[in-house]
């Protein structure tokens, strides 16, 4: 079964159409590095692949489920730019929130608090966090329940050089016990680096959608280049 499966899927704003008869396959165990300049219809994708928003037409199956389905939400972690973490609770009480909600087992939270070198500050208001710290949290909560489709978007951003070899370690193992990746970022280094493929957004439309190349990598400009207008 296919881990990700769009097909023909549109989505307007009023009349305008910010995505236009996208069609994707993801493999489980997979990285799709979703590109494209700003007002592309990343975000969008992702949204809609995350359940978070419907598409006016085609269909988006998670594993075989719906994205909105209750099925598909314990199958999802998210990571967005927003860092949607409460703010006037504590690190530990962020994630202890989300452990009970999953019927994770005891500890789990603390364990991903030490994963992402925030356990020190365990009962520190997220309030009084700096972005950097928030973004971590952020990923320790994604991760949290082990999900086997991790949706990212911009997962790099406020993170020092040290943080960001963190999460693309995470990313590698997530991927070694089969969980599939759709990333957004404008950072085409440090996700090119961990795609397996590539996908190019341009005005909604599907520009290039293919396997990440070594040629890529060491040319990240190069899909812009090749196929941009």
């Amino acid at each position: 079964m296919e881990a990700i499966a769009v097909k023909g899927v549109w989505k307007y704003f009023g009349d305008y159409p910010a995505l236009r008869e996208i069609d994707l396959t993801l493999a489980p165990g997979s990285c799709l590095a979703l590109i494209g300049r700003n007002g592309a219809g990343k975000t969008t994708l992702l949204r809609i692949l995350a359940g978070f928003s419907k598409p006016a037409k085609g269909s988006i199956l998670l594993n075989g489920h719906d994205p909105r389905s209750l099925e598909a939400r314990r199958l999802i972690g998210v990571l967005g730019h927003g860092i949607s973490v409460y703010d006037e609770l504590s690190a530990i009480e962020n994630l202890s929130l989300y452990e009970k909600l999953y019927g994770l087992p005891t500890g789990t939270a603390n364990r991903w608090l030490e994963r992402v070198s925030l356990d020190k500050v365990r009962t520190g208001l997220v309030r009084e966090f700096s972005r950097g710290m928030r973004q971590r949290l952020a990923i320790a909560r994604a991760f949290l329940h082990d999900p086997t489709v991790l949706i990212l978007d911009e997962p790099f951003t406020s993170l020092d050089d040290r943080a960001i070899a963190l999460l693309q370690s995470i990313l590698r193992e997530a991927r070694e016990r089969g969980a599939s990746v759709v990333m957004s970022t404008h950072q085409l280094r440090e996700a090119l680096e961990l795609a397996s493929e590539v996908a190019l957004l341009q005005r909604g439309k599907l520009a290039f959608s293919g396997i990440r190349t070594a040629e890529m990598v060491e040319d990240p400009a190069w899909l812009y280049n090749t196929y941009g207008e």
